[in-house]
């Protein structure tokens, strides 16, 4: 079974484009899995409905995810509530932060309760530089969930 997975994020120092870029280079490594990586700001309804798993990537800011990122989710909410197409979607997050991470997680993970999606794997949070390691979980999110996808675990 092939699998699309979308990768949307916002970046603007450029720390969340590295998580992004190598969450998006996990999904690639996966046989018969593809990745659509793109900005928040050019995500569309049509991209959400596409994929078969989500990946949602944000700076925090203020103890909140990125304005960009809540640009996205409130451009597809309407449209896409109740629709069995997102129903259950497999989603996970990485977020680049200065504090802890834990207030753009929770607006998140929030938001993907009222689409219904299905948090399926533990999110990657950098907590100050995005060094190797938070790349290597990164690497590691983007396989699992194609992975995941395709073989329909999730």
């Amino acid at each position: 079974m092939t699998c699309k997975i979308l990768v949307v994020y916002h970046s603007q120092s450029g720390n969340t484009r590295k998580m992004a870029e190598k969450t998006a280079e996990g999904v690639r490594s996966i046989v018969d899995a593809t990745v659509f990586l793109k900005m928040a700001s050019e995500s569309t309804l049509e991209d959400l409905l596409a994929c078969d798993g989500l990946v949602i990537g944000s700076p925090e800011y203020f103890g909140y995810m990125a304005g960009m990122v809540k640009d996205f989710f409130d451009r597809t909410y309407h449209e896409v509530r109740g629709r069995k197409e997102t129903f259950k979607k497999p989603y996970a997050v990485f977020i680049s932060a200065g504090n802890d991470g834990t207030g753009a997680l929770n607006h998140i993970e929030r938001i993907c309760l009222g689409y219904q999606f299905k948090k399926v794997l533990a999110p990657v949070i950098a907590k100050g530089e995005v060094d190797d390691a938070i790349l290597a979980q990164c690497e590691e999110l983007g396989k699992t969930i194609a992975a995941g996808c395709r073989e329909g675990i999730y």
